[in-house]
């Protein structure tokens, strides 16, 4: 059959609805990890977010140990810094606490983001398993962070140890309770002991985002275990452990990031960070970011140099005495 051209009418109807969208500043580039959303070249680009339907920003902001290292006059400029650049997951748990500040981390949240809270994500995390000590250690996450609701709830750290049984008869049930009440928009786990138990926690149950240790060193494997199965179920990933102890010892920031970037699925790599040069640095990076750019021998070679770094001998966080967030 013989293909009809386009009318004139058409074309410039096909025309002006394609510059409407344009300055109405939807840019998007594909790549088989996931298209990049962006409306302004100067605002980190956004991935969606798994089956939540929501875009967020390909870097995400961490209030673990390394945020909880400013202090007072430092960090307030430093969160501010990073919502106007156009991060919009902001990362922290019930346990991110300093020994030297009585705030914690949720509580320098609750200063400084109330005012966005309708374009931004935070997500918390809760380390108790047992629903009764599990819904105190939530209500007074939301009163540290001045909210009545929190956009993604994890339980904190799956391990080996974590059973399928106990996590759906305990803690489980009681994120389904929050979020059919509202208080909870999204729930989920992170991990970064056992890939293994995370992939049967995403078979077996239905959460919405996941938030797992990954990285050149591969270590504990979860991109090659767990990761598959949550992008099966369409779920949010967060990539975490992407660049601490190991950035610009053996690999460049840039390398670190975007390795996490290209890994099919991952809408988002999260970063603590001190100090405002490493944050505009891993911004500039974001903003620059190209889908694929990295190519797969290089990601490989990215493996190779670094696979003897897997290890508690040199990965802070795979020690047997490590508290995730918490700054001695």
């Amino acid at each position: 059959m013989k293909k009809i051209p386009f009318s004139r009418r058409e074309f410039l109807q096909k025309s002006t609805l394609a510059m409407a969208a344009l300055s109405a500043g939807a840019l998007t580039v594909s790549s088989g990890a996931g298209e990049l959303f962006t409306e302004n070249k100067n605002k980190i680009p956004r991935r969606l977010f798994g089956k939540t339907g929501e875009k967020v920003s390909i870097l995400g902001y961490g209030g673990g140990s390394q945020f909880l290292r400013m202090p007072d006059g430092e960090w307030e400029p430093h969160l501010q810094y990073a919502l106007d650049a156009g991060v919009n997951y902001f990362d922290t748990a019930s346990a991110y606490s300093s020994n030297n500040d009585p705030k914690t981390s949720e509580m320098r949240y609750g200063e400084v983001l109330p005012p966005y809270r309708k374009k931004i994500m935070i997500l918390t995390k809760i380390d108790k398993r047992e629903p009764g000590e599990a819904k105190k250690e939530f209500e007074k996450s939301l009163k540290d962070l001045k909210t009545d609701y929190v956009d993604i709830l994890l339980i904190h750290a799956i391990k080996p140890e974590d059973t399928l049984a106990g996590i759906e008869s305990g803690i489980y049930k009681y994120l389904m309770e929050l979020k059919e009440q509202k208080a909870v928009r999204f729930i989920g786990f992170s991990s970064m002991d056992s890939a293994e138990r995370s992939k049967e926690l995403i078979e077996k149950l239905e959460f919405d985002i996941t938030l797992l240790a990954m990285n050149p060193t591969n270590y504990r494997n979860f991109a090659d275990i767990a990761l598959p199965a949550a992008r099966a179920k369409n779920m949010g990933i967060i990539a975490m452990k992407v660049m601490r102890d190991i950035v610009n010892k053996h690999a460049p920031p840039k390398d670190l990031l975007e390795y996490a970037w290209n890994l099919n699925g991952v809408s988002c790599a999260v970063v603590s960070q001190t100090g405002m040069d490493p944050l505009k640095q891993n911004i500039e990076i974001a903003r620059n970011f190209v889908p694929g750019r990295q190519s797969d021998a290089q990601r490989k070679s990215l493996e190779s140099r670094m696979a003897h770094l897997g290890g508690p001998h040199v990965l802070e966080w795979a020690r047997p005495d490590y508290s995730d967030g918490i700054l001695a």
